[in-house]
């Protein structure tokens, strides 16, 4: 018998079985070509019968994709074969979906189990808005590894991108864990205000400044103010949503940070007894709440938070914050979050600012410029490098030199981290409430 050559045998042991070809060009494989090729293209159509049918595969009714901007997480899909008929061990399955939830990995593989094989998808998104999975690749090998099948399904399966909750509701749970936090308890209140509550007779160890010298006389005995923690404060949380803050910061866009800061920040509010707003501005005002009163008033805020979008447009601060103040009817705690990438923005804002600081307090919060500082901070290796850091440490030049004039003006301040812009906010509105600002 006359068998083909070497090297076909070779590359048919790789699985190209075409390659026989080579064989049959030379003169002992005219008679044993043909016979070979048959016989490889036998054994595919072997293969592929054994492998399973298409139309035997299903998917499963797939779980609705839950998707916050920033956080990480997984879409899973099942495939079941059919209960007749052969089945593989393992399938390889690949992914389509928007570019907005970030996909870590298209491709998967699985082992079947009792005929079906569960896909999964991690993923994290990097923008809010309407994202979909598209479609669903599924193939499989045959027992001899000779020939693929595969499916395709279609999905269509919607997975917004949201506010990501989950971590306001994390950090709530730990601020709030405490029952003394905001005068919860009625022996924390009293006493730690500035709003008259009632008389009553001094006792030592109380504050001497407490006493009423008027009605003492009226009344032959010491008698000393008690005060009660104020409520129904104004808190308005400020969003800019211009260009600059729709830049990602680890990983997560500026006003993404803000959105779950300022969520933070009204949940605290509500819960102390004041009341909270949100108004967001690019060019011109485009969301705005008022100031909204009750824990109920939280859902209304989270749902005006999701229509927060993305802006191309620059950041016009004389008229949203014009248009502030004038929404403004009573003295407010006001906290601006926004950026800031050149010295005309800078002085507009300030200008603006400028007018607010007259009737209301105005809490200004700003997240670090890790890229910058890491520019500075980096050893240099090439002219490159040098001019870099020269560059970026004249921008925190200029950043510092826009703050401190916030500061001397009366602004306060708040300069952190964008991931613990949140806890830091807190603890800011916390101090003015205790040093009663508000």
């Amino acid at each position: 018998m006359i068998y083909p050559t070497r090297r076909a045998v070779m590359v048919m042991g790789v699985g190209a079985p075409v390659a026989l070809l080579a064989g049959v060009l030379t003169p002992a494989g005219w008679l044993a070509g043909p016979i070979w090729i048959l016989a490889v293209f036998a054994l595919i159509a072997i293969d592929a019968v054994r492998a399973g049918s298409r139309t035997g595969l299903s998917l499963d009714a797939p779980e609705p994709v839950r998707a916050a901007v920033g956080r990480p997480g997984v879409a899973g899909f099942i495939v079941r074969f059919a209960s007749k008929g052969p089945a593989p061990q393992t399938v390889e399955a690949a992914a389509s979906a928007d570019a907005r939830l970030g996909l870590i990995t298209s491709s998967r593989q699985a082992t079947v189990e009792d005929r079906s094989a569960l896909l999964t998808f991690p993923f994290t998104p990097e923008r809010r808005g309407t994202a979909e999975f598209e479609n669903l690749w599924v193939r499989w090998r045959g027992p001899l590894g000779l020939a693929w099948k595969q499916k395709i399904f279609g999905l269509n399966l919607p997975a917004p991108v949201l506010t990501d909750l989950q971590s306001v509701r994390d950090q709530a749970v730990r601020l709030f864990a405490r029952d003394a936090l905001f005068g919860a308890k009625t022996q924390i209140e009293m006493g730690e205000g500035s709003e008259f509550q009632s008389l009553r007779d001094y006792q030592a160890g109380m504050d001497r400044r407490a006493i009423d010298w008027k009605q003492s006389a009226r009344h032959a005995a010491l008698l000393a103010k008690e005060f009660r923690t104020e409520r129904n404060h104004n808190v308005i949380m400020a969003l800019d949503c211009g260009r600059a803050a729709c830049e990602p910061v680890g990983g997560v866009p500026r006003i993404d940070r803000a959105i779950n800061a300022a969520l933070l920040l009204s949940y605290a509010c509500l819960r102390s007894g004041d009341r909270a707003g949100l108004f967001a501005f690019d060019s011109a005002p485009r969301v705005t709440t008022g100031a909204l009163g009750g824990l109920n008033a939280f859902r209304s805020l989270q749902a005006v938070a999701g229509r927060i979008d993305y802006s191309t447009h620059e950041t016009n601060y004389t008229l949203a914050l014009s248009t502030l103040s004038g929404q403004l009817q009573r003295r407010s705690l006001v906290v601006v979050f926004t950026d800031f990438t050149d010295s005309t923005a800078a002085e507009l804002m300030i200008e603006s600012l400028g007018r607010l600081l007259r009737r209301h307090l105005v809490l200004f919060v700003v997240m670090r410029d890790e890229e910058l500082e890491s520019l500075t901070a980096a050893e240099p290796q090439e002219p490159e490098d040098v001019a870099r850091a020269v560059v970026a440490a004249s921008l925190l030049r200029e950043r510092d030199v826009v703050v401190s004039r916030l500061r001397r003006m009366g602004a306060h301040i708040v300069e952190t981290p964008a991931d613990r812009i949140g806890s830091e906010v807190i603890n800011a509105y916390l101090d003015l409430k205790r040093r009663d600002l508000l």
